[in-house]
């Protein structure tokens, strides 16, 4: 492995999360059972100015296993480490070297980004002269400035993921988990934040990722773990995973052969 990638930074040690079903949601996963197992026995590391990418289909519990990290949500088994740090006994100390996006954050309607970039900053800490400064630069950096004081509701789809990602790293935290960065955005909004994904590893931050994009995981991760049902099926660099054949074709042929399936 090299230099670049022997500082770990986070490692996931067994996860395991099992959510009550619903009869509604026992419909929905056509289903008689009254518990899933949405990770299960999750292990994993990731390292210091690298991008590990998770790649999986929609339900393969790449969701639930960033919620984990950022310390939304206890696993229900195994244990995490952020920079050193127990998600299980020392949340608190986590949350503050973490950035989380994701598409399901959910920004109130009635706030402007001005409001929120302020109000995010002030939980995590931040002194008032660098939130300033962070905001000037952010908000320039994504066009967010001319659009400070329109409330959140009124913005477009980009707009508001852009909002979401300066807010998400408003404390400039060390480690960034990104779920479905680009997941809804046009062409343009999605070049934007993959470039700056490219940007923030080479300011020595370490991203990890959900996807279900093949071309994402090829242009950003160093390295890519393929979760399938909740279990890691497939780790590693993208030559070691794939070696000459394409990341979608060698995903399929671990899915189909873990399902049992032949093509």
């Amino acid at each position: 492995m090299d230099d670049i990638f022997q500082d770990e930074i986070v490692r996931a040690e067994g996860l395991k999360k099992v959510f009550t079903l619903s009869r509604k949601q026992q419909k929905i996963e056509k289903t008689g059972l009254t518990r899933k197992v949405a990770v299960d026995g999750l292990s994993f590391s990731a390292y210091r100015g690298e991008i590990y990418g998770l790649l999986g289909p929609n339900g393969a519990g790449k969701t639930t296993t960033l919620r984990m990290l950022s310390t939304l949500i206890k696993p229900d088994g195994g244990d995490a480490y952020i920079l050193g740090h127990s998600i299980l006994k020392e949340p608190a100390m986590v949350r503050d070297c973490v950035g989380f996006l994701t598409s399901e954050l959910k920004l109130e309607a009635f706030f402007t980004p001005d409001y929120l970039f302020d109000f995010f900053g002030a939980m995590h800490g931040v002194d008032k002269d660098t939130l300033a400064s962070r905001k000037k630069e952010l908000f320039s950096r994504f066009g967010i400035d001319r659009f400070a004081q329109v409330k959140v509701g009124d913005l477009s789809t980009g707009m508001k993921q852009k909002v979401s990602l300066v807010i998400s790293i408003v404390h400039d935290p060390d480690v960034l988990i990104f779920d479905e960065p680009t997941n809804g955005l046009d062409v343009l909004t999605a070049k934007v934040v993959t470039d700056f994904l490219a940007e923030l590893k080479g300011m020595g931050k370490s991203i990890i990722l959900s996807t279900h994009i093949f071309s994402l995981v090829e242009k950003l991760c160093d390295r890519v773990g393929v979760i399938i049902d909740g279990k890691m099926a497939q780790e590693g660099s993208l030559q070691a995973l794939c070696g000459e054949k394409s990341l979608e074709e060698r995903f399929f042929e671990i899915y189909h052969s873990l399902k049992g399936e032949i093509v």
